[in-house]
């Protein structure tokens, strides 16, 4: 017997693993943005406040060199946060963990943008193929064209 689906603001709210969970991610990401106001410079982008245990702020960055200059920043921090937040707060440890650089905002670029090397060599290997797909190949080199003509 199927059972009916639960309201989500039952789920959050009442008892059990998920209420504790969505409040501690919730700390989590107060805590991250309040160190990264603590923090000063650059390196306050290339962090991330990871864990909270038994006292214990666990905060993780992309590289060993951003990790030093976190360390070096960690005596100010721990103070500013046993002082304005958490009391209880123990030390703070610091992981590096390359995969958060991928999680990084990169600018994507235009995928539909032909650079003009581009351009040259589609147009190139329009002029020695037959049949439809020379022809659109020919059609892709001349909107190309287009394009560079219009953004100069």
């Amino acid at each position: 017997m199927k059972k009916s689906p639960q309201d989500l603001s039952n789920l959050l709210h009442g008892a059990g693993k998920l209420p504790e969970l969505a409040e501690k991610a919730e700390l989590l990401n107060n805590l991250n943005h309040y160190v990264k106001q603590i923090i000063d410079g650059p390196v306050a982008e290339q962090l991330k406040v990871a864990n909270l245990r038994q006292g214990v702020l666990v905060i993780e960055t992309t590289s060993a060199a951003w990790a030093a200059r976190i360390n070096f920043q960690k005596p100010k921090l721990l103070r500013e946060l046993q002082a304005e937040t958490l009391p209880m707060l123990t030390a703070i440890e610091v992981k590096v963990n390359p995969a958060l650089a991928m999680r990084t905002n990169i600018p994507q670029t235009n995928p539909k943008h032909i650079s003009p090397t581009a351009a040259q060599h589609i147009e190139a290997l329009a002029e020695h193929i037959e049949g439809s797909l020379g022809e659109k190949l020919k059609r892709l080199a001349a909107l190309a064209s287009r394009n560079r003509q219009s953004n100069n």
